[in-house]
């Protein structure tokens, strides 16, 4: 009995087992392969490489420089004189100075100043190896004088003078007129000049320049016009003359108008 159960179990399993679906298969998962990756080539791609390019700089560019060729320095060239009479040539700007030179038509020279109180020139002729003054009404110029410079002689740079000034010197008024007084100074006959005046005198409203000499010793006294009337005042100066040069000067003390 015990095995006919078994046996219509068994069939009732079997009946049971065609029956049924067939299950499905779950796939069972492989395990993970390593899987190839392809290997990575670079491929370069064109990549555009900029040329060079020259940025321009400002460039200095050297202007054409003017080199100046050497030139001689122009040198000043001073008025001649030809002398157009015979005359003197002195160590001063007036007649009353010392006598330097004689002159004759044709002599010639440059003019190298003018006076300061008169219009005579001083030059240097080319006869001669020192300068001295002439008047303008003896000589052609030829060439602007006015450019000249004017000055002052230095009385004291010619020659020598061995007496030294006039003494007790004095000067009072006579109306417009101012009479002038000094000592007789002794010298040599072959030396003795005698005596120079240089004064600023105010004669008909104008304050001129005046000048004066003695040839010799023996004259002591000089009156000379000088009115009032100018702004600036009256004074002179007088000087012992001997064949070689002029003293010191002295002051006169000019009386007032």
């Amino acid at each position: 009995m015990k095995k006919n159960l078994f046996g219509i179990l068994a069939l009732i399993l079997a009946m049971f087992a065609c029956s049924a679906p067939a299950a499905e298969a779950t796939p069972t998962p492989m395990p993970p392969t390593e899987t190839e990756m392809p290997a990575f080539t670079f491929t370069p791609e064109a990549t555009f490489t900029p040329e060079f390019t020259l940025t321009p700089t400002t460039t200095f560019m050297p202007t054409v420089t003017f080199t100046p060729t050497i030139s001689a320095t122009p040198t000043f060239a001073f008025p001649t004189v030809t002398v157009n009479k015979q005359a003197h040539c002195r160590y001063g700007p007036s007649s009353a100075y010392l006598h330097a030179a004689d002159l004759y038509p044709g002599d010639v020279g440059s003019v190298t100043g003018r006076a300061l109180y008169s219009s005579w020139l001083y030059i240097k002729f080319e006869k001669i190896d020192y300068y001295c003054w002439v008047s303008p009404s003896v000589v052609d110029v030829v060439g602007d004088i006015s450019t000249i410079k004017k000055f002052e002689p230095n009385l004291q740079s010619i020659g020598s003078n061995m007496y030294g000034p006039p003494q007790n010197v004095d000067a009072y008024r006579n109306g417009d007129y101012v009479v002038i007084t000094w000592d007789q100074m002794e010298m040599s006959d072959d030396k003795d000049r005698g005596y120079l005046i240089e004064a600023f005198v105010c004669q008909d409203g104008a304050y001129i320049w005046w000048t004066f000499s003695y040839p010799d010793q023996f004259t002591t006294d000089y009156e000379v016009k000088d009115e009032a009337g100018c702004a600036a005042a009256s004074y002179g100066r007088i000087y012992t003359v001997e064949k070689h040069g002029f003293s010191d000067p002295t002051d006169i003390p000019w009386p007032k108008p």
